[in-house]
């Protein structure tokens, strides 16, 4: 009973914005106090210490500042004008536009947040001057991005890893099935708005124009071959992956001639702050984690779901109901670092694999990005594309609805997102 009031007096903190990092912390700290007196702060420092280096975690600011360099140094604009001249003879297609590049740009960033800032701003003023809805152009724009961080790499599957104790190139490969299928579904759902609305067509088809373009991206499609192909074929860890995109991002950068100190330092501190935000909250998460593991209360939590039910999919509907309310109260990474540690051991008692538990994860949280209150992604949207949010979420639904599709047939479908897994590394 002490140990529910001091969860919920946490929640409670977070609610009224005190930072997530310091609730967590707090509340451990409390706990340990109350509950097992004050020999268990002496190891505290260390806990804290151990939680905030574990070695996956350092892929994540790496990740964040690829991205920001693909961004400010003109790699993201030759993307778009590729995908532009492939796809803009179809109608609707600068809404497919969008799409394809947030899908090949979180295979460079892993971010969501970071895919709508860096494209919507490009791509939310065109298709607002082509005509398109300001609100439907910034859903397209959120929804494409949620869905990309399960494509790999993606910081949200390396945050998990780190919390579960399960391979990260794993997660990746079985992001790619279901991420690429999500991508093409919601492609088909754009056109079908825009023939329903008459979206315009941006331009004719012209190979010369493709041609052009795909050489002038030549060098940016190198980046996921050599990353991906680095992590895939096992010479290379997710962690020297992401170093390899910041050097591969920078070399690009300076090669196209864009890329100036000034843009570079901002980027820098971008990935610094965020990095900050997100070791805070792993480092606090770390001790809380202590004092649950003491406490048994992951293992009472999976005893007593036990004794109500033992069948697997009834626990993935009753995981899949409690992490989309979680998802839509906190950020990903909070969430994450919060629910993986008490949740695994009900996840390994009734037999669930720790790699499909986490694209599971991974997509509960991304629609959750989705929808309010929080809704982090979609509330950079709605500012880039200067739009009221009830109406971005309004014609968010479809987009909403084709996820939570997307996420029902990774739950129950396992084959989906695990048949590549299964082929390569079981």
């Amino acid at each position: 009973m002490t140990t529910a009031l001091i969860l919920l007096a946490g929640l409670a903190m977070i609610f009224i914005n005190i930072p997530i990092a310091v609730a967590l912390g707090a509340i451990s700290i409390v706990a340990m106090l109350v509950l097992q007196g004050t020999n268990s702060l002496l190891g505290f420092p260390l806990v804290l210490f151990e939680g905030a280096t574990k070695f996956p975690l350092i892929a994540i600011p790496l990740f964040v500042l690829a991205g920001a360099i693909m961004n400010t140094g003109g790699i993201s604009r030759r993307l778009i004008d590729f995908a532009s001249a492939l796809l803009g003879f179809i109608r609707g297609g600068l809404a497919m536009v969008n799409v394809g590049t947030s899908l090949f740009f979180a295979e460079i960033s892993g971010s969501a947040v970071a895919d709508v800032a860096a494209l919507g701003s490009i791509l939310i003023p065109e298709m607002k001057r082509k005509g398109y809805p300001a609100p439907f152009a910034a859903a397209i724009t959120s929804s494409s991005a949620s869905l990309a961080i399960i494509i790999p790499p993606s910081i949200p599957m390396i945050l998990y890893a780190a919390m579960a104790d399960t391979s990260v190139v794993q997660l990746f490969v079985a992001g790619i099935v279901p991420g690429i299928v999500g991508g093409l579904l919601m492609m088909a759902l754009a056109w079908y708005f825009a023939v329903r609305y008459n979206f315009p067509v941006e331009q004719t088809f012209k190979l010369s124009r493709v041609w052009s373009t795909f050489k002038a991206a030549g060098l940016a499609f190198l980046l996921p071959m050599i990353i991906l192909g680095g992590i895939f074929g096992g010479f290379m860890t997710a962690t020297e992956g992401a170093a390899l995109a910041v050097l591969a991002a920078l070399l690009i950068s300076f090669r196209y001639g864009e890329l100036r100190w000034k843009k570079l330092r901002a980027a820098m501190v971008e990935g610094g702050v965020q990095t900050a935000v997100v070791m805070l909250l792993v480092a606090s998460s770390a001790l809380l984690g202590d004092f649950l593991t003491r406490a048994q209360l992951p293992q009472m939590l999976a005893a007593m779901i036990g004794d109500f039910t033992s069948n697997k999919y009834a626990v993935l509907a009753l995981l899949n109901i409690f992490l989309l309310l979680i998802g839509m109260i906190l950020h990903s990474a909070a969430a994450i670092i919060l629910t993986v540690p008490i949740v695994m051991p009900l996840v390994m008692m009734v037999g669930i694999d720790p790699v499909h538990f986490g694209m599971i994860v991974t997509l509960n949280l991304a629609i959750g990005q989705q929808t309010p209150p929080v809704a982090s992604v979609l509330m950079t949207a709605c500012s880039v594309a200067k739009a009221d949010i009830w109406d971005v979420s309004k014609a968010n639904l479809p987009f909403v609805a084709l996820l939570f599709v997307l996420l029902m047939l990774v739950t129950y479908v396992p084959i989906f997102p695990m048949g590549l897994v299964e082929l390569f590394y079981r």
